[in-house]
């Protein structure tokens, strides 16, 4: 029996679990006597599993659900563990902000991704943290942004040039292999080659691997084979970083290499294999998620494909500069709506350090925070009609994103928001670019793309569709 049968079977026996365990609503933990504090509520669900099946497989359809019953601040089994959930702008800015710096990064991913990502800058806390992003912050500026989109374009036009038109074209499949060989030509500054899937593969199990119920060592396991990824992927900076220490190269591993914050602080060697693992994945994962489901709403709504392909045209150039690309303000459009809808970093996790409280619910010391960006951003009555695609609720005289400060986050928020936001924006828009100016797409009537759960929401099928080159 084939681990991919175990894992269905397994699914099947939790689902049914579900069914048929009643619902009892329990306390998290009695809040301090004469608190004034809500003890947090919620239940564990099936047996040994808890919600873990639903919380990573129907996502929406269970957040709301514990929403309405529980409210912005709930509780669940998943993962092995007893798991704070938490929706909505005011809740998710709360945790954000840490006034009291009692959320921690660190302790809160590392139940999940630690051993696989661990020394990445988004699992450092407080002053490490700090440090390590002043730094890191010298190879995301705007002038450092403008030399990668110049070796990203003509890299962009090659990877399109090998695209075979199709009636079922598999576009997110197709995208990963194109966004895993511009993250090795920009971030590490050389065409992988033959060498590409055996990174593509140890990147895939690294990040499959926090997503695994059977967290332990096994051999023929998720976890094992993580924890193998993670050492190729060592093994492979390792020995690139002799050279790159000796280079003046404007790739992105070249320039951690030599980042220096204010104050002259580097980063070791370990630092910067580290922080290269971590890079590669998030820019890797998310642009490719991004992409995919941008590419699914312009299929299923050609009048829009065809208002960004307009666009595009009247740039005039298939390599645009930083400056040409903040001119597309209808794509900007699309992206804004596909991040609100389909988030690319579906949850946040944060682990409380000392009892503290949250939207006036007591939370004890060594809580498992899930901060809930990819629910939050689809549900009333933070947003109005949150399932249609509407790209014009961020134009200029709307702008539904200024409903709160924390509406829109797929970056998160706080000292911890992503780093490589801009980034990732002008990597997505500058393969949208040119996908528009050389293909036309969709899909069959009908179709509605069935959504699997990696670091977000993302295509289970490989989003098959009808790709005509013009």
């Amino acid at each position: 029996m084939n681990t991919a049968t175990l894992s269905l079977r397994a699914q099947m026996v939790a689902a049914r679990a579900n069914r048929h365990v009643p619902s009892r609503t329990e306390p998290l933990a009695a809040p301090p006597p004469g608190s004034g504090l809500s003890p947090v509520l919620g239940e564990w669900g099936a047996p040994l599993v808890g919600h873990s099946f639903s919380f990573v497989g129907d996502t929406l359809a269970f957040a709301r659900r514990w929403l309405a019953r529980y409210g912005e601040v709930s509780w669940c089994g998943s993962f092995g563990t007893k798991v704070v959930l938490v929706f909505g702008p005011d809740a998710l800015e709360e945790v954000f902000v840490n006034r009291d710096r009692v959320y921690s990064n660190e302790r809160g991913w590392e139940y999940f991704i630690g051993p696989f990502f661990h020394r990445g800058v988004m699992l450092m806390d407080f002053e490490e943290h700090l440090g390590h992003r002043r730094i890191m912050q010298a190879a995301f500026k705007r002038s450092r942004l403008e030399q990668y989109l110049a070796a990203m374009n003509p890299a962009i036009g090659r990877g399109l040039d090998a695209w075979r038109p199709d009636s079922r074209f598999r576009f997110y499949t197709q995208t990963k292999q194109l966004t895993l060989d511009l993250a090795s030509e920009v971030f590490v500054g050389t065409r992988l080659g033959p060498e590409a899937s055996r990174i593509n593969r140890a990147l895939i199990a690294a990040v499959v691997g926090g997503a695994t119920l059977i967290r332990a060592d096994v051999p023929g396991g998720r976890w094992h084979r993580g924890l193998a990824g993670r050492r190729v992927l060592e093994e492979f900076f390792a020995s690139q970083l002799p050279a790159k220490r000796a280079s003046d190269g404007t790739d992105l591993f070249s320039v951690l290499c030599h980042a220096e914050s204010d104050t002259g602080e580097r980063f070791t060697d370990d630092d910067v294999v580290n922080h290269m693992i971590f890079v590669l994945m998030a820019a890797h994962d998310t642009s490719t998620l991004s992409l995919s489901m941008m590419a699914y709403l312009l299929a299923k709504h050609p009048d829009w494909q065809d208002r960004l392909r307009s666009e595009s045209r009247q740039l005039g150039t298939t390599e645009p500069s930083f400056e040409q690309l903040e001119q597309l303000r209808s794509l900007d459009l699309v992206f804004k709506e596909t991040l609100r809808m389909f988030a690319p970093v579906g949850v946040l996790f944060r682990q409380a350090l000392s009892d503290t409280a949250l939207r006036g619910h007591f939370i004890p010391a060594g809580t498992l925070l899930s901060l809930s960006l990819y629910a939050s951003q689809r549900m009333e009555p933070w947003w109005h009609d949150p399932d249609r695609f509407d790209p014009e609720r961020f134009a200029e005289g709307r702008r539904e994103d200024e409903s709160h400060r924390y509406a829109w986050t797929p970056f998160g928020g706080g000292v911890h928001k992503c780093i490589g936001m801009h980034f990732g924006g002008m990597e997505v828009k500058a393969i949208m670019h040119q996908l528009l100016l050389r293909f036309r797409w969709s899909v069959r009537e009908g179709y509605e793309v069935p959504l699997s759960y990696g670091t977000g929401p993302s295509p289970g099928d490989g989003l098959p569709i009808a790709l005509i080159r013009l």
